[in-house]
């Protein structure tokens, strides 16, 4: 069944969920403060927007897909936000990766005038984006995760509800500190066996198939000795991740020190300019550490 869909948000990640909302039969209409990022999408079928609140006016489920909680803040809750265009029965689906206290934020603000709210942050990157396989992550009511799992279907292979609002981005954070933290392990092994003068493609084949292996080793390996960095997932966007964890770990006392260790990597990264590496350039920290490049013999 076709809804009337409003996508907020046409970046490396909401660009191609937006495709695959139009290939699902879903009428869209977007909304962009990059003007050439919607041109690509009206291009293609898209209504286009005149702002967050007039996207909201014309449709049943508003999406949002942007960068961090200061612009989902403003989208939603800011002059010309979704709030000013939504009507009562509105379902607002926040897909971007935020501080799970700024999520509760709009949830709040949004049930103040009748909208139902899930924040429904993803897993996967670009590619996931592209190929619909993400994994979403989903926080709110039931009866609003039900509305919206048929939508949320066409841009995911796997969606969880995991609790009330807040819960997709708590869930988020745990998946990217997992992440994150054996990208790093991965870069230490790899530098290790590389520095030894082992081929590194065969010590990634050699131990794929017992427990160290993980779909982390499987998609960032690869990229790593073919000395591949093009972003699926930028660094600086998981910088940003880990460092709203951290945040969140610190506001209920939790310790998390290699999540904090791996953090001061990915400051230092950016730091050298690597900020648009993708994350598997985490290894690079570790190979200027070593003064060793993981690659293959002669390469």
């Amino acid at each position: 069944m076709s809804c009337n869909i409003g996508f907020i948000g046409l970046g490396i990640m909401g660009k191609p969920m937006s495709r695959n909302l139009m290939k699902a039969g879903h009428r869209l209409v977007v909304f962009d403060l990059v003007t050439v990022s919607m041109d690509a999408i009206v291009s293609e079928g898209a209504a286009r927007g005149t702002s967050a609140a007039d996207v909201a006016a014309k449709s049943d489920i508003v999406i949002t897909m942007l960068p961090d909680g200061p612009e989902v803040d403003q989208a939603i809750l800011g002059p010309g936000g979704v709030l000013e265009g939504a009507r009562p029965g509105t379902l607002v689906i926040d897909m971007s990766s935020i501080s799970p206290l700024v999520a509760q934020k709009a949830g709040a603000a949004c049930a103040a005038k009748g909208v139902d709210f899930l924040d429904a942050p993803v897993s996967g990157g670009e590619p996931g984006a592209i190929a619909g396989s993400l994994a979403i992550m989903v926080g709110g009511k039931p009866e609003a995760f039900d509305r919206a799992v048929p939508v949320l279907k066409a841009m995911g292979a796997t969606v969880t509800l995991t609790g009330p609002v807040g819960a997709g981005n708590v869930t988020k954070l745990a998946n990217q500190i997992m992440v994150a933290c054996n990208i790093a392990a991965m870069g230490e092994a790899l530098v290790l066996a590389t520095k030894a003068g082992l081929d590194p493609e065969v010590v990634f084949n050699a131990v794929k198939g017992g427990l160290a292996g993980s779909n982390v080793l499987n998609a960032k390996a690869p990229m790593v000795i073919a000395r591949n960095f093009k972003p699926g997932f930028r660094i600086r966007l998981h910088q940003k991740d880990l460092r709203n964890a951290l945040l969140a770990a610190e506001s209920m006392k939790v310790g998390l020190p290699i999540t904090s260790l791996v953090q001061q990597m990915l400051i230092a990264l950016m730091n050298d300019g690597k900020g648009d590496f993708d994350h598997s350039g985490i290894v690079t920290f570790l190979e200027n550490l070593a003064q060793t490049e993981v690659k293959k013999p002669g390469q």
